[in-house]
């Protein structure tokens, strides 16, 4: 399975064509710099990565066709992202949720080796780079609410709400709108968003996760990633290459979960995890791995060894954690022939 959506190209800024529309000269300039900011919140909107890419173009295309119509009553931002959340709606009213394995069905047992069911490209949740939808710098606290509003289980979580709640709650609580600014963007009443709000904040709190930005989060500054995370990634990366299965045990969870989209199989459990590793998936052994950073979280590409010579790819694996040095969560995205390029991943490493 592999995606087709490819970025269009930026439409045309020749003086003919601007004069045409209204539009300055340097429109492209003008519109450019928001695609990274853009593509974060579709991407929260959307659950796909590639459908977030789809969704900021045609923004874009949109904001350059109408750009005669801004009147400068709000600021080019604003306008921006009224445009997208139109977009996303769009986009929204004629698809499906996207989805997780774990919540399409139960955990099936370690030794079992039938993997569920394909489930279609647009029904995944799909990972993101870091680079692509996060800020490269600017004030820590709202670097760490970017983090963690891209983490696989909260964007997963947004899919499961109405597509006016989901946009208050990112627009609110991530991107820290005022209640009037949102008010304005939707077209309804501040007392209107409040109330979308707090439901958003229910039906999130209902699948036992902390809102992103919420006071609670203020409260706990998160460490750099270097601090924490990278040392967790090297241990864990360490222990997986040595296939070392006490190692693996001592970094995991006692509710560790394994799934490997698109299949639908998934397994719970610090036990079931490693039954899994050391049977169904005993393949791995002697893989090789690559680090990269995808939903604000521990990521790498991994190499199968291959029997003709080198390491052939094998799948892209983001681990989820628990903040005090456990893996909760491993999930491995087995398109490599979508995502190791997307992720700059080499298609294959050279044997030693």
């Amino acid at each position: 399975m592999t995606h087709t959506a490819q970025r269009t190209a930026a439409p045309s800024t020749s003086p003919s064509t601007t004069a045409a529309t209204g539009a300055p000269d340097d429109i492209g300039a003008l519109l450019e710099p928001y695609r990274r900011e853009l593509t974060g919140y579709c991407y929260r909107m959307l659950g796909g990565a590639f459908e977030a890419d789809d969704a900021v173009q045609e923004t874009l295309l949109r904001a350059w066709r109408s750009y005669d119509k801004f009147e400068g009553r709000s600021s080019l931002r604003s306008w921006l992202y009224r445009i997208a959340t139109n977009v996303c709606f769009d986009h929204l009213g004629s698809s499906k949720r996207r989805e997780r394995p774990m919540g399409l069905g139960g955990p099936q047992p370690a030794e079992e080796q039938y993997f569920g069911d394909v489930l279609a490209e647009d029904r995944w949740l799909e990972p993101v780079p870091d680079d692509a939808v996060l800020p490269r710098e600017g004030d820590p606290a709202d670097v760490a609410v970017g983090r963690e509003s891209i983490r696989l289980a909260f964007v997963a979580a947004l899919q499961h709400l109405p597509a006016r709640q989901r946009a208050v709650l990112v627009l609110r609580e991530v991107l820290r709108w005022s209640a009037a600014e949102v008010a304005a963007l939707l077209d309804t009443t501040v007392a209107s968003v409040n109330s979308a709000l707090q439901r958003a904040r229910a039906t999130l709190g209902s699948k036992g996760l902390r809102r992103a930005g919420g006071d609670d989060a203020a409260d706990a500054p998160e460490p750099q990633w270097s601090e924490i995370d990278h040392h967790l990634l090297e241990r864990y990366l360490d222990a997986f290459e040595r296939y070392d299965m006490d190692a693996l045990v001592a970094l995991l969870h006692e509710d560790a979960v394994l799934n490997m989209p698109p299949y639908t199989m998934w397994v719970r459990g610090r036990s079931e995890v490693i039954r899994w590793m050391t049977g169904a998936g005993a393949g791995c052994r002697g893989s090789r791995c690559l680090p990269v950073q995808a939903n604000g979280s521990m990521a790498y590409g991994q190499y199968r060894r291959d029997p003709a010579g080198g390491w052939s790819p094998w799948g892209l694996a983001v681990l989820e954690d628990d903040g005090s040095g456990r893996i909760t969560g491993i999930t491995t995205f087995l398109d490599t022939a979508t995502w190791f390029p997307r992720f700059g991943l080499p298609d294959r490493l050279p044997a030693l």
